[in-house]
């Protein structure tokens, strides 16, 4: 084997993955893919190159020709990369004749293909790259290490060519041999064509909206029943009503353990069995947790039923694009209107939605969150009908949001408890098992006792297997039975605390070592600041306070620290790693309240566990670099995460702490480790995250964030600067503010820190402890003379952003300092309209009792006035318009506090704005639009209907475009809307734009089948044209309208060969953009298919170089915009230039 062999290798290799490429930039759809597909291409060619160059000028030695051996190999990087790009070759290699052309409408790989393909020329790369750094050993490991794998990807593609060839041949075969075939051919050539780019935008959204994904609980719940377990539930009356009718609400109420979330994973398992294949039923759900609470805000429970309702549909709805893209660069969060909004547009797709929503007892109730979920979800309810499912422990507030829906109580049916305890009766003695009686007064006694609550069966059947005699099994059933006589909630609980208790016995009577894993199993969890997961606990019980690192051999066994806990504790399977947790709330109440019996020194221990985990010499290497860095740390220290984030929390509750604390503290790399880990968790939205949080942060940034008093004296005495800045310019006051910690505030302050110093986006600590409502924070500093008026660098004041906030204490303090009451933003932006925005009516009542101004505009000439109404804040319209606020002010477009109340559906806010005579109801804003038109738009009928009663609106009034509230209702689908116009009088052939389109074929474009009936029992004629020639059918069939189509061409009447001005045809246009079952209506209706089923392209190109881009955007899906733009540029380069030039957007599809 010589250089010149090798030359000649690399040269074949070169050439094929050229002619490779020319085929890739021939295919059509799945653009990310084939754009990275070449890019790996291009740099193994680059590789290549060099390997050519290398092989030219090198001498023969011989290291260099053991590297020539490996290369050329059989199993050698270059072979196997010959053979690789000749698979995808075939692959990719276009057909002949009518296939070429069909050829085109999909990329042939599925994304497990593909994703095969990158990982296998990623590999012979890398092997490559170490053929030219000529490590002739490393090379042949590695070739040998990954033969296995390359065999395997070798047989697939093999079997994917063979299985996507016949499929192409099959097709080809049933739509040139006759007419019957089209509907199988055309649709498995539709299923080919396919768009991966898509696939990953839509995870990327998904998980933007929320990773917490419930499946996982559900599928653990589900598995925990018991079988034929809640069949009563149902089988009831209620649910039967509820699962069958629209718009209903069914809340089970219970007592705590009486198995009410097994229930609700019951329904969600009913649902999904019943509608599981209907995908025009929506169905979310949520389980809320007591330990979740942090991560079960309002607007993250809504995101969660978002993300289920639009993952349900075929493809992503624009309205979540359009959320993503508002707030990804901003990188906020949308708050819970926004994602509300969205929540009621994507439901709204859907014939019907389910919601169930479990334990609403747990979801938390800090900052109203349980009070606007709830608040949110009715609304859905009033707005798509959604049917509502919820659970709860019996509590006056949740059970008054329900008092109009059905009702059922949750309690253990004695043929529930029995069945449980059938199944589970193997987990006792084995005399047990031998006795049928004793079984049967087990269930018996157990079912008696427990009165409806599941729970505690569970645990009474715990506490007999340590009972190892008929006898001793006897007398504690007799004692159960004792403890049964409870009735009300109070004293059940009270059972279940005697239960718990005698669980903490029997693990007391256990061997030392038993014992002492059980109480820290159960400290942990207990004390725990959110739910955690197995491996997080295993390290956390390994670690050995003193040592350098941990010692794996001292890790437990999750079996072992289950067991030992008295059924107290079970896992979660969720995901690689499940979530180990009390068996219930009420686990977790009866141990907070008594662990200063059980463990004191819980809080103690947990805090010298963090410490120390946090002082492993592995972090001295201090803040990580990339994302992928800081996830391998996290990754392979399980417990880092939890103690950056937690370790101060638990030292708050600490009793004592060690000099250990302060010595790390001390230590700047692992202060700058356990800072990231601290704060770069919450921003996970998007890359470079680990690298989106300050560095230089300082032990006593940590102690003021944590609130450590005792440490920031400590450091202070130390030497530690009370004004030492990390990258943000936030001194440790700053961040003592923001958090609202007092104490350690008052210390920074009497130590000389700078309470007016300003951080790097110029806000001040007042700014931050009146943006977060610190009350007492904000008193300190105002007494220290602060300017009270300093804005930040957006111009926004302390006041404004207590305002904003609606913290009517902090105003008011500050109001009492004379500060500006008007004082404007960059923007403009009052804080009188930032509070008038939020809906916050006190602050809005002290601002315009303090003499703020309520016709002052921002920058956008929008007034306080305009934003409430525009928010629907009928009580704060009704303040502004009681203290002066002009009531038909205009904003920057022109549109004024009636066309917004209007347009968003807030009728009583509209009837309030009427009243007033000086409010025009039929003004137009710049766009043309009246506000009957934004309600039309809408589908707010009841406004609808109260502005066509005011005579001097016009209700065929036209916008920009030529288009009435008719039109704008038609194209929405809002039947009801359309009916009160029609009712009004207004014209049905009125043709709403500049192509004179009627409104029958916006409606057939749409989709509303509904409404093109109407419009045809109105008399409308179907055969009518725009002035393309295009026809309502003509639209129906682009776009895949089957049932608008069966419409327009009814039993009797066939007419379906209409040509418009391209000599375009109903039949041609659902051709070409793939809509099988329509193009075979069509034919069944007597269109005429082309002899030989050769189409005449033309039209299509004719079409696309029309002056009016609109049509062509109706006309055009992604599959004809494939075909043509494949069919032109083979055959004239030119043509396809001057489609690019009509429509630049398509040049980026390659």
């Amino acid at each position: 084997m010589d250089p010149l062999s090798i030359t000649a290798s690399v040269i074949s290799v070169l050439e094929l993955s050229a002619k490779v490429v020319k085929y890739i930039n021939s295919a059509a759809g799945a653009t990310k893919e084939r754009k990275r597909l070449r890019e790996e291409l291009r740099a193994c060619e680059n590789i290549l190159q060099q390997l050519k160059d290398e092989a030219d000028d090198s001498e023969e030695g011989k290291a260099w020709l053991e590297t020539i051996k490996a290369l050329e190999s059989p199993e050698g990087p270059l072979g196997r990369l010959r053979v690789i790009l000749r698979k995808v070759e075939a692959k990719l290699q276009p057909r002949e004749g009518l296939g070429r052309a069909f050829a085109a409408l999909r990329w042939p790989f599925n994304a497990q293909e593909i994703k095969e393909i990158f990982a296998a020329i990623e590999r012979e790369k890398s092997l490559l790259g170490l053929a030219l750094s000529n490590n002739s050993r490393k090379l042949m490991q590695e070739i040998k290490r990954t033969s296995n794998e390359y065999m395997r990807l070798l047989t697939k593609l093999t079997q994917a060519i063979e299985r996507s060839s016949q499929a192409l041949e099959d097709n080809l075969v049933l739509l040139q041999t006759s007419q019957t075939s089209l509907h199988d051919g055309l649709d498995r050539l539709h299923r080919r064509h396919d768009d991966r780019g898509l696939l990953e935008e839509r995870l990327a959204i998904l998980d933007w909206l929320t990773p917490i994904n419930y499946a996982m609980q559900q599928s653990g719940f589900i598995n925990q029943r018991q079988k034929g377990t809640g069949q009563w539930l149902l089988d009831s009356v209620e649910f039967k009503a509820w699962v069958e009718t629209e718009k209903q609400t069914l809340f089970c109420s219970g007592i705590p353990g009486a198995g009410k979330t097994i229930l609700a994973s019951i329904v969600v398992d009913e649902l999904a069995t019943r509608f599981g294949t209907d995908k025009s039923i929506g169905i979310a759900y949520v389980y809320c947790n007591f330990r979740r609470q942090d991560e079960q805000k309002a607007e993250e429970l809504l995101a969660n039923l978002l993300k289920q309702l639009a993952q349900g549909q075929p493809s992503l709805p624009e309205c979540v694009k359009s959320l993503y893209n508002a707030y990804k660069d901003q990188r906020t969060r949308p708050p819970s209107d926004k994602i509300s909004g969205t929540l009621q547009s994507v439901a709204a797709m859907y014939s019907r939605v389910l919601i169930i929503i479990d334990a609403l007892d747990e979801c938390s109730t800090s900052d109203n969150c349980r009070s606007i979920f709830l608040s949110e979800i009715f609304a859905l309810q009033t707005m798509c009908g959604a049917n509502i499912f919820a659970t709860s422990r019996s509590i006056p507030e949740i059970t008054a949001k329900f008092s109009l829906g059905m009702s059922v109580e949750i309690r253990a049916s004695d043929d529930d408890v029995k069945r449980y305890l059938q199944g589970h009766m193997s987990q006792l003695p084995s005399f047990v098992e031998r006795n049928q009686q004793l079984q049967e007064e087990i269930k018996i006694k157990i079912s008696e006792a427990v009165d409806g609550m599941f729970l505690l069966a569970q645990i009474y059947l715990d506490s007999l297997e340590d009972k190892l005699t008929p006898k001793a099994m006897k007398r504690a059933l007799e004692q159960f039975q004792k403890q049964s006589t409870a009735s009300r909630e109070d004293e059940k609980l009270e059972v279940l605390a005697q239960a718990y208790a005698q669980a903490m016995e029997r693990i007391n009577r256990q061997t030392q070592g038993r014992q002492d894993l059980a109480k820290k199993v159960l400290a942990w969890i207990t004390c725990a600041k959110r739910p955690l997961t197995t491996s997080e606990l295993q390290h956390a019980l390994a670690v050995e306070v003193g040592e350098p690192e941990l010692d794996e051999d001292n890790l437990p066994e999750v079996q072992d620290m289950v067991s030992v806990c008295a059924g107290l504790v079970t896992v979660d399977e969720d995901g690689a790693s499940g979530v180990i947790r009390l068996v219930h709330y009420t686990t977790q109440e009866y141990l907070e309240r008594t662990k200063s019996h059980w463990f004191p020194n819980a809080e103690n221990d947990i805090t010298q566990t963090c410490i120390a985990y946090l002082s492993f010499s592995e972090f001295e290497s201090g803040f990580c670099q990339t994302d992928d860095e800081f996830e391998e740390r996290l990754h392979s220290n399980n417990l880092y995460g939890y103690a950056a984030r937690y370790w101060g929390r638990h030292a708050q509750s600490a009793w004592t702490l060690g000099e250990e604390v302060t010595d790390l503290l001390e230590n700047q790399a692992k202060v700058d480790a356990l800072s990231q880990a601290l704060l770069a968790v919450g921003h996970r939205v998007h890359s470079n995250y680990s690298q989106s949080v300050p560095k230089r942060i300082t032990g006593l940034h940590l102690a003021a964030y944590f609130n450590l008093e005792e440490v920031a004296n400590a450091l202070l005495e130390r030497g530690s600067g009370p004004d030492l800045k990390d990258t943000y310019n936030r001194t440790p006051l700053l961040w003592a503010a923001e958090e609202g910690h007092e104490a350690v505030l008052e210390i920074l302050l009497c130590k000389g820190a700078g309470a007016n110093l300003k951080d790097g986006f110029g806000r001040t600590p007042l700014f931050w402890a009146a943006r977060q409502g610190n009350e007492t924070i904000v008193k300190m500093l105002l007494e220290k003379d602060v300017d009270p008026d300093q804005k930040d660098e957006d111009g926004e004041s302390p006041l404004g952003a207590a305002a904003y906030r609606g913290h009517e204490a902090v105003v008011k303090l500050l109001l009492e300092k004379a500060v500006d009451t008007d004082a404007s933003s960059r923007f403009e932006d009052t804080p009188l309209s930032w509070a008038a925005y939020q809906g916050h009516e006190r602050v809005v009542k002290l601002l315009l009792e303090n003499g703020a101004d309520p016709n002052r505009k921002n920058f956008y000439y929008q007034a306080a006035l305009g934003v409430a109404a525009k928010q629907g804040h009928e009580t704060i319209v009704k303040l502004l318009l009681e203290n002066g606020a002009y009531p038909d002010v205009i904003d920057f477009d022109n549109r004024t506090p009636l066309s917004y109340a209007a347009g968003n559906g807030y009728d009583t806010i509209v009837k309030l704005l009427l009243a007033d005579y000086r409010v025009n109801p039929d003004s137009y804003d710049d766009g043309g639009m009246t506000p009957l038109s934004w309600a039309a738009q809408s589908g707010h009928d009841t406004i609808v209907q109260i502005l066509l009663a005011d005579k001097r609106v016009d209700p065929e009034s036209k916008n920009q475009w030529d288009r009435t509230p008719l039109w704008l209702a038609t194209a929405n689908g809002h039947l009801e809307v359309v009916k009160l116009l029609l009712a009004k009088g207004v014209r049905l052939e009125a043709k709403g734009d500049e192509e004179r389109t009627t409104v029958l074929s916006w409606a057939s474009v749409q989709g509303h089948d509904n409404i093109v009936e109407l419009f045809l029992k109105e008399g409308c004629d179907p055969s009518t044209t725009d002035k393309f020639g295009l026809t309502p059918l003509s639209f129906a069939a682009a776009t895949g309208r089957k049932a608008v189509a069966k419409l327009l061409l009814p039993d009797g009447q066939t007419y379906p060969d209409s040509k418009d001005k391209w000599d375009g045809t109903p039949l041609l246009w659902a051709i070409v953009n793939g809509h099988t079952s329509i193009s075979e209506f069509l034919v069944e209706k007597g269109a005429k298919m082309p002899l030989g089923g050769e189409w005449n392209l033309r039209p299509l190109l004719a079409a696309a170089l029309d002056e009016n881009k609109e049509a062509v955007e109706l006309l055009f899906s992604d599959t004809a915009i494939d075909l043509l733009i494949s069919c032109i540029g083979e055959r004239d380069p030119g043509m396809l230039e001057s489609l690019y030039q009509k429509h630049p957007h398509w040049r980026y599809r390659d």
